[in-house]
Order: C-alpha cells, then structure tokens, then sequence
C-alpha cells in the first residue's frame, strides 16, 4: 500500500539517488572485510595528531557559553581572511566569511538564499553525485551540462545554450570530483563572459556556485585558479573535511568576495543567515569553530597522495586499463573494460576490492578510485585489478 506520508518530492529523490541509496547499503556490509577500499575520500589510516590535539584543546570550557549556540565565531571568521589572503592574494571581510557544517552545509544553505521554486542551477557532468538531489529538494530544476569529454573543461558554448530566463546559478567544482580537472584561467574567463551576457539579457544576476572543497589538494605543484578572479558574482565555497582528511567532522565557509557590490554581499548574508537558520542550523558546532585557526595550518601529505595516485595509475595502466589522471582532488576515473560497467564493480567486490560504480555520477562506463585508500590496499589490490581485467563480465 502506498505511504502517503511521503511527499512526491521525496520519493521522487529517493527514485533519483535509489541505485547510489542501495550501492552504500551494500558499501557499508563489505567495507570491514574488503581488502582495498576505493569507494570514498575517508581516511583509512590515523588522523593527524595535530587535528586530535585541536579538538583536545578546545573541548575545556573557557566561559559558560562555550557550547552555547555560535553562529560564525569571529576567530574562525579571522583565521580564514588570514588563509585566503595568504594563499589567493585577495583580502575578504571578515562579515563576508559565513561558517557553516562542511561544504555539504554551504551549498544548502547558499542554493536557498540564490533560488525560487522553478528557478534552474546549471550543474556540470560528470558532478559530486548529490548536487542533483540538492537543487531539486531546494525546489529548483537542476540542469545538466557536460564537461568536454576530451579535456575535461568546461564547455562553455554548451553552457551557454544551456541558460534560459530562469537559470540563477551554475555550480562549478574545481579540482573536479570526479575527473581531478583544474579548470584553468581562459576556461574560467570564458565561462565570466557568457555569465555576464546572460545576465544582462535576462535583467537579473547569474550567480556562480565557486566549490572549492579540493582547492588544496593539488598535484605536480599545479597553481589553483578560483572563479573568483573571473566573476564577481561568485560565492566561494570551502570545507576543511579534505585538507585534514575528516569528513564527518563538518566544518567550512561560504565567501563572499570584495570585487562582489558591496550591496550584493549585504543581501546575500543576510539570506544566508536565514537560509543556514530555517535548513536547520547550518553553522558547525562550537568546538570545531574555536580550533580553526589551528585546523588552518594542518593538511595531510599531499606528496604521499601523490605517489599514491601515481602507484595507481601505473599499476592499472600496465594492467590495460584507460584511465584519467588527476591534477587534483582524491581520485582516479577508469574506464570500465566491460560495457556492464556494474557487473565489472561487481566483479571486483566479489574479490574484495570496492570501487564507486560510474553511475552514481551520470558516467555508467567508468568507475572511480580514491586514492586515500592506504598503500596496503592498493598493493594487495593492484593484481586484483589485473586479473579481473582479463575476464570482464560481458555486456
């Protein structure tokens, strides 16, 4: 019988995301026993001690209202201003920085401030599998456009014919999750132009969705080009869950920038605010917010993530397999050597190696690999990978 205590809108979702809903499920049985873990950017070995002694520090109370209620804790607010006008050149408000629950929390909170039911955000493909099911559960109608499938940029003309009256927001993910693309400066530039012309067509801004949640993660010391050197109208997001390899600890900013009108910034926060507020209190808890100008200052080894994504491409390139490889972010996209890309991830969990099928990023022929997976997994696993690509599953 149906259960009408289910809104269309969320059996729609749960329709949408059922396959990655029933992949996870599965995930979550064989993670304990696997022998190499690919599936997700989680930590498989020890935290760093510095992010332990943070919380540690932080955890005794100084006043009665330590773990009071805090919306954006001015020294977290500081400690970021200081990073970004360290690493990017650009001094931030210190209004301008708003602290919220991981990326997760800043995409929420900032798509709800930009958009109105029926309003459409441009997402790029392939995309972080739950930017879809965000801009739908917000009441808006996401709209897909695909990278080039040969550089890995964005098509801007694509991009272009993609906009109508009704786009209020493109999301742009750089280092890319899940093809590790740095968009580069021209191909930003590009984008700014056409956002600009469009724009001004339709009588009311364009807003660009900046997800910065990889921007330090960066190999063969590439630069980092943000957005915002492009276009004003941009809202820079970021999570500290990468740098420090902690994901379940949810903390991050949006960022405003000051080429942004002063006036623009203004409403923006305060839509922002209210967004965070009625979403259900989209700041990070207090702990996490008091120990950011310490969290600024650790990363995990990002030369040892290297060799690691290097081991991988080597080892499944000797293996026959066609693969892209990363400038930045956690992982490798591999083509699948069977055309039933999901019995071949299937395949390779029935021997103990999990990997995230390419479906659950609008890429059913491909499967991706994190990188974070420990250099144990990737040894004991590499030959499974061999062995398994000589007798794929057939279509």
């Amino acid at each position: 019988m149906e259960n009408r205590a289910i809104s269309g809108l969320v059996s729609e979702l749960i329709s949408d995301h059922g396959p990655l809903l029933e992949f996870f499920g599965r995930y979550e049985e064989r993670a304990p026993t696997a022998i190499g873990d690919f599936v997700a950017g989680n930590p498989q070995e020890m935290p760093l001690p510095g992010f332990v002694a943070a919380l540690s520090k932080w955890l005794v109370p100084r006043s009665k209202d330590h773990f009071a209620y805090k919306m954006s804790v001015p020294e977290a607010r500081q400690a970021a201003v200081a990073s970004l006008a360290s690493a990017r050149g650009v001094r931030f408000a210190e209004e301008d920085i708003i602290m919220t629950s991981g990326a997760f929390g800043a995409l929420a909170a900032s798509m709800r401030a930009l958009c109105d039911t029926g309003d459409e955000v441009i997402y790029l493909s392939p995309p972080w599998f739950f930017y879809r099911g965000m801009i739908k559960n917000l009441g808006a109608t996401p709209v897909r456009v695909d990278v080039d499938r040969t550089t890995w940029d964005i098509d801007v003309p694509a991009v272009e014919r993609a906009i109508t009256p009704r786009t209020r927001a493109i999301i742009v993910n750089s280092p890319n999750n899940p093809t590790g693309r740095i968009y580069p400066r021209a191909n930003l530039d590009a984008l700014a132009r056409v956002l600009e012309a469009a724009s001004a067509r339709a009588g009311r801004r364009i807003y660009l969705i900046s997800d910065e949640a990889y921007s330090r993660i960066r190999y063969d010391k590439r630069g980092y080009e943000s957005p915002i050197g492009s276009y004003p109208w941009s809202l820079l997001i970021y999570t500290y869950g990468k740098q420090l390899l902690t994901p379940g600890e949810r903390i991050g900013y949006i960022a405003l920038p000051p080429v942004m009108p002063a006036a623009d910034r203004k409403a923006l926060r305060t839509a922002i605010t209210m967004s965070q507020l009625l979403l259900g209190w989209l700041w990070p808890n207090a702990v996490l917010q008091y120990a950011v100008g310490e969290l600024e200052g650790l990363s995990i080894d990002i030369a040892k993530l290297q060799r690691k994504r290097d081991r991988v491409v080597a080892g499944l390139r000797e293996a026959g397999y066609e693969l892209n490889v990363p400038e930045g972010a956690f992982y490798v996209l591999v083509k699948s050597p069977s055309a039933d890309a999901d019995s071949f991830v299937e395949q390779l969990a029935s021997q103990g190696v999990l990997v995230l099928p390419g479906a659950t990023f609008e890429m059913p022929r491909y499967f991706r690999i994190s990188v974070t997976a420990s250099d144990a997994m990737i040894e004991r696993s590499l030959p499974v990978f061999a062995a398994t690509i000589k007798s794929p599953v057939s279509a």
